[in-house]
């Protein structure tokens, strides 16, 4: 599915046996627009070779040295009239002075672009395609390397191939606000051979495919031998390829390097953990294989000394490795210690309940009924608020102990401020 709509993608383009020289035609297409601008004449002549410095450094803010580095590929210029269009042009598309200067920096022949064929046609598409202004120019300052993109022959093709692989229009420009890194991934070298390697050799559903695609688009665009070692790597712990995890796993390995991974064994080995214990928790929660080996020692030792946890029980309760420690594990443990503290707290219920609560259920079953005993648990909870988690809840909780919100406003779902 995935992979037949992407052949059928590249196939109307007719790029699929020719898309990695769509690269070098992309230069070449690129070089042409920078010789036509090159010996056009007009605007504000110099028949001095060094008067892009000085235009650099009034017109764009770089400092003389940096002005001297970059004027260099355009030497041979002697008028200012493209490059005052471009500016022009890319101050009017809502680019500030830093954008402008890193995009010059990194390719400072875009100086040299004729705006109404080359650089206005690819903001008007990214337009149509669904970004917005802001959008636009964060994508371009994340990656200008798109405006070198031929619009027709790559800019245009690539789009409509990541709209097949994750599947719609919107999950293509939310990545691409985030990452245009992707775009510069070769289609035959990388993603159609994993995603070959994943439906045929694995036997793994596209479905399956598609749902890691889409949160994580660096997954299918890796080198596919290190995607063959991270299969090797994931069926080394006893996954196998027709287990649910199988992906998720394979995900979260690509994210950690076999160095890392061999430290964070040995720091739970330290901590008592059996190999076997390890190799459970990785499948019932591979979201550990993403903390920082200082993060998950923090959260080990908290859940020994403070908590008072056995290893085997934190490997049995592995989720409770998932939470924040400071914006919800600590400060949830010093109410449960309040409380217990008080003595108010005689249920049989453990600070595992605690934990799992959601904010809403936390408030209304373990702070609210005790605000007026226990007014301690505000201050607590109001320095956890800083770190955004309890925010909303806590403030609501303000309201109601001043009166500006009905109690029953917590079980009613209130989630507006006053």
């Amino acid at each position: 599915m995935a992979a037949a709509a992407l052949l059928s993608v590249l196939r109307r383009n007719r790029l699929l046996p020719l898309f990695e020289t769509c690269h070098l035609r992309d230069r070449l297409f690129f070089s042409s627009s920078v010789d036509a601008a090159a010996v056009t004449v007009g605007g504000t002549l110099s028949p001095d070779p060094h008067f892009m410095v000085e235009y650099l450094v009034n017109s764009c803010g770089f400092s003389p040295s940096e002005a001297a580095k970059v004027s260099k590929p355009l030497a041979h210029l002697r008028s200012t009239e493209k490059p005052d269009a471009v500016l022009n042009f890319m101050r009017s598309q809502g680019l500030d002075g830093a954008g402008i200067r890193k995009m010059i920096s990194s390719r400072p022949t875009y100086l040299c672009c004729n705006v109404e064929k080359n650089l206005a046609p690819k903001f008007q598409f990214l337009r149509d395609f669904g970004l917005s202004e802001l959008g636009i120019v964060d994508a371009i300052q994340n990656n200008n390397a798109i405006l070198g993109l031929n619009l027709h022959r790559s800019l245009v093709p690539k789009f409509e191939m990541w709209e097949s692989l994750l599947g719609s229009r919107e999950h293509v420009v939310r990545h691409f606000k985030k990452r245009t890194w992707f775009f510069n991934q070769s289609v035959e070298e990388r993603i159609l051979p994993n995603l070959k390697f994943l439906t045929d050799e694995c036997g793994i559903p596209e479905e399956r495919v598609s749902m890691i695609v889409r949160s994580s688009p660096q997954f299918i665009s890796q080198k596919p031998e290190a995607l063959r070692d991270l299969v090797v790597r994931t069926e080394e712990l006893g996954i196998p390829r027709h287990s649910q995890m199988f992906l998720w796993i394979l995900r979260f390995l690509l994210m950690v390097s076999k160095e890392s991974f061999d430290a964070k064994v040995e720091l739970l080995r330290s901590f008592g953990w059996s190999e076997s214990e390890f190799l459970s928790v990785v499948k019932q929660s591979p979201g550990i294989l993403s903390l920082s080996l200082e993060m998950l020692r923090r959260k080990m030792e908290f859940f020994i000394n403070e908590v008072a946890y056995a290893p085997s029980f934190i490997a049995d309760h592995s989720n409770l490795l998932q939470y924040s420690l400071e914006k919800r594990v600590i400060p949830r443990f010093r109410v449960f210690e309040m409380l217990n503290t008080k003595g108010l707290w005689t249920r049989q219920g453990k600070f595992l309940h605690f934990v799992k609560l959601s904010n809403t259920k936390f408030m209304e079953k373990i702070v609210l009924p005790y605000k007026e005993k226990v007014p301690e648990l505000l201050d607590i909870l109001r320095v956890a608020g800083a770190s955004m988690e309890f925010a909303r809840p806590v403030a609501v909780l303000i309201r109601i102990t001043i009166g500006l919100i009905a109690p029953q406003a917590i079980s009613e779902g209130y989630t507006h401020y006053v």
